[in-house]
């Protein structure tokens, strides 16, 4: 198996998200090593040599993905025995050339706490964990977005996601089977928030899948209850006009970026 590494003098994170949305275009399964924080020469020296000690079919060269300030650093990593990218190479040139200006490249600046909108992700955060599942109705005022939905359709993990990455205060109710007779009525709580409600659903069978693995054989996972659930919700959805996405073959990531392009919400990460 093909091995593709990773490597920066900072968290590597824009090598491995420019590196993995390349390589999936490809149908080869990788052995993929993330190497963060390369600083040094002898660091750098090191990391040239893990990579020939991983080289051992000729044919299958190491792929080496990088973003590298320091110059002394990026030539040694440009001389591993891998087959090196230079992300920032492809692109500083022209885009400086266009912009009529030179970079000025430091590191640490994309992914640290002195990035400026670190303070606001990290506000958004704690807004979605003091918010989670309906336990915080007093700050509902200051949301960006409130998801709603039946238990385990998405709510939690998204409104973490648009927090981290995207510093949007989220918070999120769940439609319990309480809330449930042949009629699920929009609670007072959310009536005035109503502007900022969007639904998640999901198919009943995942539903029950899920449910299945938290609380295996009950009435809450059972495929029954689900189907009842997810039924009387999406008729409020309807009902009230609250836009809504079905979550079932969507990533977190896929559902984040569908509920910005929906909603218009601001991203506050640049």
């Amino acid at each position: 198996m093909r091995t593709a590494y990773y490597i920066s003098d900072g968290t590597a994170i824009t090598a491995e998200i420019f590196g993995h949305a390349l390589l999936t275009l490809f149908e080869v399964k990788f052995n993929h090593v993330t190497i963060p924080f390369v600083e040094t020469v002898e660091q750098a020296e090191q990391v040239n040599k893990k990579i020939s000690e991983s080289f051992q079919d000729k044919d299958h060269r190491p792929l080496v993905f990088y973003t590298i300030v320091n110059p002394e650093v990026r030539k040694v990593i440009s001389q591993s025995v891998g087959i090196n990218y230079n992300f920032l190479d492809q692109f500083v040139a022209p885009l400086e050339k266009v912009l009529g200006i030179p970079a000025k490249p430091e590191k640490h600046r994309t992914h640290s706490i002195h990035e400026k909108t670190y303070d606001i992700r990290i506000d958004a955060v704690n807004y979605a964990l003091a918010n989670d599942d309906g336990s915080n109705l007093k700050d509902y005022h200051e949301a960006d977005i409130i998801l709603v939905g039946v238990s385990r359709s998405g709510k939690t993990p998204t409104s973490l996601y648009l927090a981290l990455q995207y510093g949007i205060k989220a918070a999120n109710y769940p439609f319990t089977e309480d809330d449930m007779g042949d009629i699920l009525r929009l609670p007072a709580v959310l009536k005035q928030f109503k502007n900022k409600l969007f639904g998640l659903t999901i198919q009943a069978e995942r539903l029950h899948q899920i449910r299945s693995e938290r609380r295996a054989n009950s009435h809450y996972a059972s495929l029954r209850q689900c189907r009842m659930e997810l039924r009387v919700v999406e008729n409020l959805y309807r009902k009230e006009r609250i836009p809504f996405l079905n979550s079932t073959h969507f990533s977190i990531e896929e559902i984040s970026a569908k509920i910005l392009a929906e909603t218009g919400l601001e991203r506050k990460n640049y």
